[in-house]
């Protein structure tokens, strides 16, 4: 990452994070707006950039949605976009559907009626996403997703370019975690925190949690999720409150957390009710998730994870070398890294996590020169 971005994203995270509501409509959002750069680098400036992204009139327009809660990894995915689009001179408008299918399907369709240039599209589910996208696609429209599965039976859009956190590695790593934690070759019994089917990233992270059953590593002894999306870590902190009642001390060896806000709750459920016997193991990571860890007595150990900014900027780069012709892989897995609390210094957060996990946040996938050129362009 070039020092210019690097310092772009340092500065984003400083200033706070805006966000465009989603109770916006997209034709007008809500809020502040992302800065608009004036248009196009200039040739002197960027020589080797493709032609489309100098001496421009006009910005593209590029909407980003996202149908996950404003959370912490939420809005550091919507950064890591922001600054890598407004560095490549793109306008950013950003849009969260709080899990709320049907707002989130609402959102795409006025996004590509409005005639944005691109979209980035975050956690859209197989049973929409086709119909969803093909009017992007028909429209001409470039189009990135994340975590978001396009098949209709059998039909996909090769023209979308897909990523992923590599969520078999994330669950293989924290589920081997859980496994370390029985030595005398019994499974570990675990509750588990997930929902489902339906929601990609967790169903790829099912697969390896069934392998590690059928391997004989883990017994379930319970499977919850939340119900409630505006509040969940306070639905899975009353849920597991109430489950633990049911286990005496000494008969769950660890909560698996497969998404970190539902581990979140699960965390304030084991401190309310005194358990330190039992281990919190989890997949994606925070400040907040941090914060946990690093208290007395925490039984948060550890947690595996893909930085949530690199990967809005990954997918930014990939819209750009869609917009410029170049060629770009159909589908792409983000790199995950295990994070133990044992790892953690007391000032550690998510800007300072590359000093002590080695390889955090850093890649360079289709970060090409000319984007490093456009960047040292705009102000």
């Amino acid at each position: 990452m070039s020092k210019q971005l690097w310092a772009r994203l340092v500065g984003g995270w400083v200033a706070g994070v805006v966000l465009l509501s989603a109770c916006a409509a997209p034709a007008a959002p809500a809020g502040q707006e992302a800065a608009a750069p004036s248009g196009g680098a200039t040739a002197a400036c960027a020589p080797d950039a493709p032609a489309l992204f100098v001496d421009r009139t006009e910005p593209l327009q590029i909407a980003v949605v996202r149908n996950l809660p404003s959370d912490d990894h939420t809005k550091q995915f919507l950064e890591g976009t922001r600054v890598m689009g407004e560095s490549l001179g793109f306008v950013v408008d950003t849009f969260i559907a709080d899990n709320d299918d049907a707002r989130f399907q609402e959102l795409v369709a006025q996004a590509i009626e409005k005639g944005y240039d691109g979209l980035v599209i975050s956690h859209g589910k197989k049973d929409y996403s086709y119909d969803m996208l093909k009017p992007a696609v028909d429209k001409g429209i470039q189009v990135v997703t994340f975590d978001t599965v396009i098949d209709k039976e059998g039909q996909t859009l090769p023209e979308i370019t897909t990523t992923f956190q590599d969520d078999f590695k994330l669950a293989e790593l924290s589920l081997s975690e859980i496994a370390a934690l029985k030595t005398d070759g019994s499974p570990a019994r675990v509750i588990k925190l997930w929902w489902g089917p339906g929601v990609p990233p967790l169903d790829r992270r099912e697969t390896i949690y069934q392998k590690f059953l059928e391997e004989g590593k883990l017994e379930t002894l319970e499977t919850v999720g939340p119900t409630n999306f505006q509040d969940v870590q306070g639905d899975m902190a009353a849920k597991v409150g109430a489950l633990l009642a049911k286990y005496p001390e000494g008969s769950v060896d660890a909560i698996w957390g497969s998404w970190d806000e539902m581990a979140k709750g699960a965390y304030k459920a084991l401190k309310d009710a005194g358990r330190t016997d039992i281990a919190l193991i989890s997949i994606d990571i925070s400040n907040q998730d941090m914060n946990l860890m690093r208290e007395e007595g925490s039984v948060w150990y550890s947690t595996a994870a893909v930085d949530p900014a690199l990967i809005g900027m990954v997918d930014m780069r990939l819209l750009a070398k869609k917009f410029a012709g170049e060629e770009v892989p159909a589908n792409y897995d983000l790199e995950a890294r295990l994070i133990k609390a044992s790892q953690l210094k007391p000032d550690t957060n998510m800007l300072t996590l590359k000093d002590v996990v080695e390889g955090w946040g850093k890649s360079d996938a289709f970060l090409e020169p000319w984007m490093e050129q456009l960047a040292g362009c705009i102000p």
